[in-house]
């Protein structure tokens, strides 16, 4: 490998946003960060999956929510003042993802990632993209498309249109 790409490799930069679930740091890209917002109210949608906390009307759009915490078997929490939405795009469909905190904006060089081991904390690790090697914390990167199936992407679609 020459010098020069070595170089280039390192200096590859991800930008994320990096939330807060229990007690563990997500990451997922900025690009797909459409906004974040308060918890507003939502509404309920009968016979969704338990991970659908319903519907949200943000600006004349009506966007599904997604508890992430029950998305990732996490036991459901009542919202505090710190509970935001993260409203993304995934595959063409807007939704939004209740997590626990928003942290902060981050650029982490590419190369202070792995991938993930097979196991990592009880989240599915088909969900998971890379381990970031933080300087005092690890941070798990998510693959929203991996999040959601195709199945629950139709459904959302529905809601969407």
């Amino acid at each position: 490998m020459s010098l020069e790409k070595k170089h280039h490799e390192s200096e590859e930069l991800l930008q994320l946003v990096s939330f807060n679930i229990d007690n563990e740091e997500f990451g997922i890209d900025i690009l797909k960060v459409e906004e974040i917002i308060r918890v507003i109210s939502i509404t309920k949608i009968p016979n969704a999956p338990d991970f659908i906390e319903g519907v949200i009307n943000l600006r004349g759009k009506i966007i599904p929510i997604i508890d992430l915490r029950t998305r990732l078997n996490r036991i459901r929490k009542e919202h505090d003042n710190n509970t935001r939405v993260i409203v993304v795009e995934v595959s063409g469909i807007t939704v939004g993802f209740i997590v626990d905190s928003v942290r902060e904006v981050l650029r982490i060089p590419k190369n202070i990632t792995e991938p993930p081991p097979s196991l990592v904390s009880g989240v599915n690790s088909e969900y998971i993209t890379a381990i970031g090697k933080l300087e005092d914390r690890l941070l798990i990167l998510l693959d929203l498309e991996k999040v959601l199936d195709f199945r629950q992407k139709e459904e959302l679609s529905q809601i969407n249109n």
